[in-house]
């Protein structure tokens, strides 16, 4: 990993997303309301709510893969650009993992982890060649690295789509759902990826449904409906006392599960 993930006293002061005031529509849906929330350095900040609560939209809004109608998001201090060069070279600083992996079918999954820091970051090809046969040991695909994607498990595919966004030596990851297009079975293995990176300070945004992970792993939980913030808090507060109404509904439905 790289070696800004150590987090000093100082560091974790310091703010690394900040949405102030966001505003997100779909022609009539109101899909963001008032979402204000900022993020620090090597938090992880993990977003729970019913389907259709605005999660991923918020999730895809940091680096503009959904526009917003209102309101400032910020990285390091720094507006989001609204498009052209600006944009590609933020967006090279925000990982983002998918539900669905977005791996390139054609091409190996060494060549997939390599194609950002060489296309996009102009790095030699031999230097990012080895450090992404590094990222993909850590991730446990190294022995996988010259397969295509489609011979990969799809727990393997995504933890060579979290190798990937590594590579770009990102200041946070996003993960939007990583674990809901997966078997059971697999499911662990992109988490126990996913609490190594936290472990080492690694700043995250996770969209999940996965209760026992926010519990674990997250600072803070966040907790969405019908587009807007209802509370946040730490997990033991959230999971044991919830605050509002909405809250005790939505955590009663998942244990009744």
């Amino acid at each position: 990993m790289n070696s800004e993930v150590n987090v000093t006293e100082k560091d974790s002061d310091k703010t690394i997303v900040e949405l102030k005031h966001v505003e997100k529509y779909y022609g009539e849906l109101h899909a963001l309301k008032d979402i204000n929330l900022q993020v620090k350095k090597g938090e992880v900040v993990v977003l729970i709510g019913p389907s259709g609560s605005g999660k991923s939209t918020l999730c895809r809004t940091i680096n503009r893969l959904e526009s917003i109608n209102s309101g400032e998001i910020l990285i390091e201090g720094k507006k989001l650009p609204e498009g052209g060069a600006e944009l590609a070279g933020l967006r090279a600083e925000i990982g983002m993992v998918f539900q669905s992996f977005n791996l390139f079918a054609h091409k190996s999954i060494l060549d997939n982890v390599c194609m950002g820091p060489v296309d996009v970051l102009h790095r030699p090809k031999e230097e990012v060649k080895k450090e992404a046969m590094e990222l993909l040991k850590r991730v446990g695909v190294d022995s996988q690295a010259q397969k295509m994607p489609a011979q990969l498990s799809g727990g393997q595919q995504q933890r060579a789509a979290i190798a990937r966004s590594l590579a770009m030596h990102p200041k946070v990851m996003l993960f939007d759902e990583p674990t809901s297009a997966l078997d059971p079975e697999m499911i662990q293995e992109v988490l126990d990826v996913m609490i190594e990176l936290a472990n080492e300070g690694m700043t995250m945004i996770v969209v999940t449904h996965e209760m026992n992970f926010a519990r674990r792993v997250a600072n803070r939980v966040v907790f969405m409906a019908d587009g807007a913030i209802v509370e946040e808090n730490t997990p033991e507060e959230f999971f044991t006392a919830p605050k509002s109404e909405r809250a005790k509904e939505f955590l009663e439905s998942i244990n009744r599960h």
